[in-house]
């Protein structure tokens, strides 16, 4: 086995974005814990014409779009805008069948420019998930500005945050080696 398919998307547009940054490390840390590969995509890589799309048909946004659908698990996150998700970010999402997410497993997270929106993945993306019947994982993960410094993720607790939030794809991935039987005593 190669291992899981992990796919990343950012619903921003801007590049460098923080959200982008977000879902590349956690794709990357995912990857160094469990395996396999990852796919990291934006809004910005679906192509200036993306927002007027009804239907893909080829492009830019299939390619990323068949990848989201054949993912062994998701990370997803948005720039707070106006209290929720990014307008493009949702529209992505519409245009996939409803049952193509059932059951699969989602990071979601969330970046804004302070701590007044962070249940935004309370109220807003685990909904939307909710919705196409995906597992989203126990613990999502919501950024401020604060917590990003020069290098990257500045803040220790946001840090450790991802890696639990990581760490719980665990229960819903394959796995190859099966865990060591305990004795009982």
């Amino acid at each position: 086995m190669s291992g899981p398919r992990f796919v990343a998307f950012a619903g921003s547009w801007s590049q460098p974005s923080k959200t982008r940054f977000l879902v590349e490390e956690a794709a990357s840390r995912a990857v160094a814990r469990f395996g396999g590969s990852a796919h990291v995509f934006d809004i910005a890589d679906l192509g200036p014409g993306f927002g007027a799309l009804r239907q893909p048909q080829d492009g830019a946004h299939v390619r990323h779009l068949d990848a989201f659908l054949a993912a062994d698990a998701l990370i997803v996150a948005s720039p707070v805008y106006k209290g929720s998700y990014t307008g493009l970010f949702k529209h992505f999402l519409d245009l996939i069948e409803p049952a193509a997410l059932a059951g699969k497993p989602v990071l979601l997270a969330a970046t804004g420019g302070g701590d007044r929106h962070a249940l935004v993945i309370e109220h807003q993306l685990r909904p939307v998930f909710g919705f196409f019947e995906a597992h989203t994982l126990a613990t999502g993960l919501y950024v401020s500005s604060a917590d990003f410094g020069a290098g990257g993720l500045a803040s220790e607790a946001v840090s450790a945050r991802l890696d639990r939030a990581v760490e719980q794809f665990a229960a819903h991935l394959p796995q190859d080696h099966p865990a060591p039987l305990r004795a009982v005593g």
